[in-house]
């Protein structure tokens, strides 16, 4: 082994090695970060860092929690720790094992931490974790140090130098920089957050079954597969619930359950803290389950199984359904409706809501139980609009006309303001009346997985364009979220606030 790589060690390696250090009268300094792109600024930093102690260690954030969109790191975690060790003034290395420095800082104990000078103000933090960090060293003894050293951003050197993103959105991004200020962006989504939203629609219980294939049976026409293990997801509107959470403060959920296999107590321990939920119970039918079996290494999907009623919500149920939302619908600054066609919208509770909303975002999907019958075109009215292209072209039996000419006979049946058309791989097309059309290509190379990512476009764009956003910042939001939606299996974890500002923050340099 080289003698830069016998500097990399664990954390717990780490903790010992300072422990001895300290003993011997050695003051120890830490710096923490991602180091993906290694520049001048960098090695100034550390070069100061280290004049502030006798021993420098520095931590590296694994890659897990880099959260800055699709394409970084640009190295990965052994690669970024190798070239941290060649480094002369480097004595210690190691990658952490969390997403903050708070933990390391704990175990390691070292006599001084050491930041940038851009963390000086805590208040530019989007993570507000460097008051957190700052707290941890003060209670071990230690103290925090910033540097002021000269400093570049890597995003910027990625986003110049290595080919992060397709072309087309390349060049639309160093266009947008140089319209768009990225402290507008934060301050347009910071202002949503106060925002009180009134979220109705289908829950639906995502299950992953990963299985192996095995061939052809020598009996039968079936590919048999051998069971791996199972994942069961919050989808459908609970999804979209926890997508606004991160958003929005308040978060009032109205939606409906079977009784039979109900998945209740599912249900209310998968939605976020800040999402309160009003549940309705249909006697006729189980809660709708969609059963998918996945083969894990491409996250391929090979079969799917749904368990759901297609009916109507009984009577029974629908009424006092419609009469809690109408009681309720005007204390809330936005309506949010999932409609998912599995039987909770019928036209009492449609024109309720389409009545009596402040402000009415809409999205309605189609699905292989649904296909032609589940239309936007069924709500009188929308503010926002937000369907896919195939669903916008089928609203009006239209395959020839442009998605400009669909998306303006659309918002005008509805007397729409706003309106996004999402297209997959090809980004999206948003509308306002007075704005015009602003066309926002993907942001993402890989796609891990692209169930939910309508949703996360809608949850995160909706609060966004009832606060009077401006639809081409929507627009990009809404890819952001899209793209980190699809590198994410099923709804395993929902889109963040804070990791969608970093995203942001990356594209914007």
């Amino acid at each position: 082994m080289s003698e830069s790589l016998e500097k990399i060690k664990s954390i717990n390696e780490l903790s010992g090695i300072v422990a001895d250090l300290k003993l011997a009268k050695k003051k120890v300094v830490l710096c923490h970060g991602v180091f993906d792109l290694i520049h001048p600024g960098h090695i100034r930093h550390l070069a100061a860092a280290r004049q502030h102690g006798d021993v420098l260690v520095v931590t590296v954030t694994p890659d897990r929690f880099v959260n800055k969109g699709p394409g970084r790191p640009v190295f990965p975690e052994d690669l970024r720790a190798e070239v941290l060790a060649s480094l002369n003034k480097v004595d210690f290395v190691a990658i952490n094992q969390w997403p903050t420095a708070v933990e390391t800082i704990q175990a390691v104990k070292p006599d001084i931490y050491v930041k940038g000078n851009d963390y000086q103000d805590s208040s530019k933090d989007i993570t507000g974790r460097i008051v957190e960090e700052e707290e941890a060293i003060r209670k071990i003894g230690g103290r925090i140090v910033f540097t002021d050293e000269i400093t570049f951003s890597s995003s910027s050197l990625a986003n110049n130098f290595f080919n992060l993103y397709p072309a087309e959105a390349a060049a639309f991004l160093k266009d947008f920089r140089r319209r768009i200020k990225e402290e507008d962006i934060r301050t347009n989504l910071d202002s949503v957050s106060d925002c009180k939203i009134l979220l109705i629609g289908d829950t639906i219980i995502d299950e992953y079954h990963y299985c192996s294939p095995m061939g052809k049976s020598p009996k039968e026409n079936v590919i048999a597969t051998k069971y791996l293990s199972e994942e069961v997801f919050a989808g459908g509107i609970l999804a979209a619930a926890n997508h606004l959470a991160s958003l929005c403060n308040r978060v009032h959920l109205v939606t409906c359950l079977g009784e039979r296999d109900s998945r209740e107590e599912f249900v209310r321990s998968h939605l976020k803290p800040n999402v309160d939920a009003a549940i309705f119970f249909r006697p006729d039918s189980p809660t709708v389950v969609k059963r998918r079996f996945v083969e894990p290494n491409y996250t391929r999907k090979l079969f799917e199984v749904s368990f759901l009623d297609e009916d109507a919500t009984p009577l029974p149920v629908h009424h006092p359904l419609c009469e809690y939302v109408k009681r309720i619908v005007l204390n809330y600054d936005a309506v949010l409706v999932g409609d998912f066609g599995h039987g909770l919208f019928g036209p009492d509770l449609i024109n309720s809501i389409c009545q009596q909303a402040k402000f009415l975002a809409i999205n309605v999907q189609t699905n292989s139980a649904n296909t032609g019958y589940n239309l936007i075109t069924k709500y009188p009215r929308a503010d926002y609009i937000c369907i896919d292209a195939p669903e916008a072209r089928l609203a009006l039996q239209d395959r020839t006309s442009t998605l400009e000419e669909i998306i303006r006979t659309l918002t005008n049946r509805l007397n729409s303001q706003c309106m996004a058309v999402t297209q997959g791989n090809h980004g999206c097309l948003v509308y306002s009346r007075r704005e015009g059309f602003f066309k926002i290509p993907a942001l993402n190379r890989n796609v891990v997985d692209t169930v939910g990512a309508g949703d996360a476009f809608y949850s995160i764009t909706s609060p966004c364009v009832a606060s009077g956003m401006p639809m081409e910042q929507v627009g990009l939001l809404g890819n952001a979220a899209g793209a980190l939606k699809v590198s994410i299996v099923g709804n395993r974890s929902a889109i963040e606030k804070v990791a969608l500002l970093k995203f942001i923050t990356a594209l914007m340099k």
